[in-house]
């Protein structure tokens, strides 16, 4: 899993929130959204579908490790994006 170095997975998290940023701005602007109907509800859908992955694949890698997941569940919920970045940074400490 040393394939995610912190400046990656810091860069990663940028661009989503960058990108998130100018989604809500297509969204809510004054007048009607420029996005349609059935376009938000996709990508929403896969937004969650995701999510479920994300904390499949989480689950997963802490049961490999050994760690506890459930203390990362209710940050999960909360932001799941930072908390994935914490998580993945944190099973990758070096164990001493």
């Amino acid at each position: 899993m040393y394939v995610w170095n912190k400046p990656f997975v810091l860069g990663l998290v940028i661009v989503f929130g960058l990108l998130e940023i100018v989604f809500w701005l297509t969204v809510s602007g004054g007048e009607g959204s420029q996005l349609q109907t059935r376009t938000t509800l996709w990508i929403v859908l896969n937004y969650f579908l995701l999510l479920i992955w994300v904390f499949v694949w989480m689950y997963d890698q802490a049961r490999v490790r050994g760690k506890n997941i459930w203390v990362w569940l209710v940050p999960f919920f909360i932001a799941p994006v930072p908390t994935l970045v914490g998580f993945v940074l944190f099973l990758q400490r070096r164990i001493s």
